[in-house]
């Protein structure tokens, strides 16, 4: 059994709090703006210039003067503002945002994060996370798939590939988990049903620890 990306999304949105300002990275992190409980608000930011960012636009509906970093058409909701975006980046080396929401290719038990280059022919494309990893209260980090497409795992002893930022990730998403760091060990606090910690521990390639309280994650809140 295994989450699906909106799976993962609703319960990252579920998991923001109330009143948080919340940067949302480019790929499956965006799927968060989609998902935003009925009655709660958090305030969605763009590295290119604005506050209250609403949930995509439906295909053939976009306004494509309005979109975010990932150039994807969205909308903005009431009270929601524009700037420039030299102040979007302002406000994230501030420390004015609280969480920032990523993926990546790897993440260490020590709070590493490398998502922004891999071996191969396309050039690498760092774009804002090192400004977020460094200036956001916190880090989320969103998996799609708890391992690599060859099997290996994304979340590692020590990061191989080139570092987007040290200590800085706070709390991983994943298809299989949801994993907290502590002082410097990771802490499993929801896992997939139908998943044992035997069978989880062995796609993870750094030790884990699991909560006493560790929660059993339902597959397809939402399709």
């Amino acid at each position: 059994m295994k989450l699906s990306a909106n799976d993962i999304a609703i319960r990252v949105a579920q998991d923001i709090a109330e009143g948080s300002y919340v940067n949302l990275g480019i790929g499956m992190p965006m799927l968060v703006g989609n998902h935003i409980p009925d009655g709660k608000e958090f305030i969605l930011h763009t590295e290119n210039g604005m506050l209250g960012m609403g949930p995509a636009m439906p295909e053939g509906e976009e306004d494509w003067d309005l979109i975010n970093a990932g150039k994807q058409g969205v909308s903005i909701l009431p009270g929601g503002s524009f700037f420039h975006h030299a102040d979007s980046f302002a406000m994230i080396r501030g420390g004015h945002i609280d969480i920032s929401i990523l993926g990546a290719y790897e993440v260490a038990k020590n709070g590493d994060i490398a998502n922004w280059d891999i071996p191969g022919p396309r050039p690498p494309a760092v774009g804002g996370a090192m400004d977020l990893v460094a200036g956001a209260k916190q880090v989320w980090v969103m998996f799609s798939s708890h391992v690599s497409k060859a099997g290996s795992p994304k979340i590692v002893e020590n990061c191989s590939l080139p570092l987007t930022g040290v200590n800085c990730v706070d709390r991983i998403y994943s298809d299989l988990a949801i994993i907290e760091r502590r002082d410097d060990a990771l802490t499993v606090t929801g896992i997939v049903e139908g998943l044992t910690q035997e069978e989880l521990q062995n796609k993870t390639g750094a030790r884990l620890n699991f909560a006493d309280d560790c929660e059993r994650l339902k597959v397809s809140w939402k399709v």
